[in-house]
């Protein structure tokens, strides 16, 4: 799951530091040096030195893990439409509709 939220992050926030994510991720950063590692391997992130610290670097996604989120994200709703579809009768449908914006408050989207 840890290697999910990395990815989660690094979508909603491009650059991040190595020690950044394992504060979000709640995890040691030795921990997150070993899945930044794996993932880097993958061609899932990639990383770039801070022009103005030489000591840090940035990890943000690469075109390949981008895509990946992304058809993770519509294969994730395509699901959620079908089973909406085929278990919801058209008064839960409606009832969900405007349960909506309670949820997107929830989730933090806008």
């Amino acid at each position: 799951m840890t290697e999910m939220d990395t990815i989660g992050y690094l979508f909603r926030s491009p650059c991040l530091l190595p020690s950044e994510l394992a504060a979000l991720t709640k995890i040691k950063t030795q921990s997150m040096s070993q899945i930044l590692k794996k993932m880097e391997n993958q061609g899932v992130i990639a990383r770039t030195p801070s022009t103005e610290d030489k000591r840090k670097v940035y990890i943000s996604l690469t075109p390949s893990g981008k895509k990946m989120v992304v058809k993770y994200k519509y294969e994730k709703d395509e699901w959620l439409k079908g089973v909406i579809e085929k278990s919801l009768t058209d008064k839960e449908k409606e009832i969900l509709e405007k349960a909506l914006p309670v949820l997107k408050k929830l989730t933090g989207n806008k």
